[in-house]
């Protein structure tokens, strides 16, 4: 089975030559997704909750136009610019992730200002 590239106008368009998310068979890998606006391409938000937001946003969007939901996720990994975010980080990614939980990774690094959260996500689908 070939893979397939997942787009929609209601997230991001990629900065380089990679696809918003690829599907092969009922495997979907979302790529690495910011706090950009879908339309006018700002970054939305100063504070990482507000980032986080926006950012879960473009993922659920992404997932949408795969048929999946953030149900289907089995892995997520988030990538913080700063160890201090990581309490308003979690707090916001518990209000959007409910039970049962993927599994998930959180390491820290560095992303061009004034971008403070990336996360990509790996999804199995029915």
């Amino acid at each position: 089975m070939g893979k397939v590239a997942i787009s929609t106008e209601n997230a991001p368009k990629p900065v380089a030559n990679f696809s918003q998310a690829v599907r092969k068979g009922n495997i979907l890998q979302v790529a690495g997704q910011v706090a950009f606006h879908p339309v006018t391409g700002e970054v939305v938000g100063e504070t990482v909750a507000e980032q986080t937001r926006q950012t879960m946003a473009n993922i659920k969007s992404i997932l949408e136009a795969a048929g999946a939901s953030f149900d289907d996720l089995v892995m997520v990994r988030a990538y913080l610019t700063d160890t201090d975010h990581f309490a308003e980080f979690n707090q916001v990614y518990n209000e959007i992730i409910t039970e049962p939980y993927s599994a998930r990774t959180t390491v820290y690094v560095g992303l061009p200002a004034p971008l403070l959260v990336e996360i990509d996500a790996l999804a199995v689908l029915d």
